[in-house]
């Protein structure tokens, strides 16, 4: 059975078609795309595909922490499949964002306490080193 078919039905979501596709982009797309970037790559090979699924199907895998939601950039959300903490670097020139595996040194202080961590975020910004030419 398809990776995540099992991922959908271990949080008791509905397979679809469409909920597959976005899992699938995600995971294979380590860019941290908007939901217009996931909607126009995912159009392209299913015309019949709106922009609603795209934001309902979204909003239901975040809901259900398959997904993060990433806010570095307060003009756009961008989606991310590793739900792992871990940080992120924005390049303030093209846009990129990149994943960055730090540990962060406040997380174990804050686990003996009595909080539930639901997320992490760290966020970096700077100039990327292919801008930086």
């Amino acid at each position: 059975m398809d990776e995540f078919v099992q991922l959908l039905k271990k949080h008791d979501l509905k397979v679809t078609p469409q909920r597959l596709e976005i899992l699938k982009y995600l995971a294979k797309i380590k860019t941290h795309p908007t939901a217009n970037m996931i909607y126009s790559a995912l159009k392209k090979r299913n015309p019949s595909l709106s922009k609603t699924t795209i934001y309902n199907s979204l909003d239901k895998l975040y809901q259900h922490k398959i997904i993060h939601l990433l806010t570095i950039s307060t003009s756009e959300m961008r989606y991310d499949f590793n739900v792992k903490p871990h940080h992120h670097f924005l390049c303030r020139i093209c846009g990129t964002i990149i994943d960055i595996d730090v540990d962060c040194p406040y997380l174990e202080k804050m686990l003996k306490g009595q909080h539930k961590i639901e997320e992490v975020h760290g966020y970096f910004k700077g100039v990327c080193k292919d801008c930086l030419i």
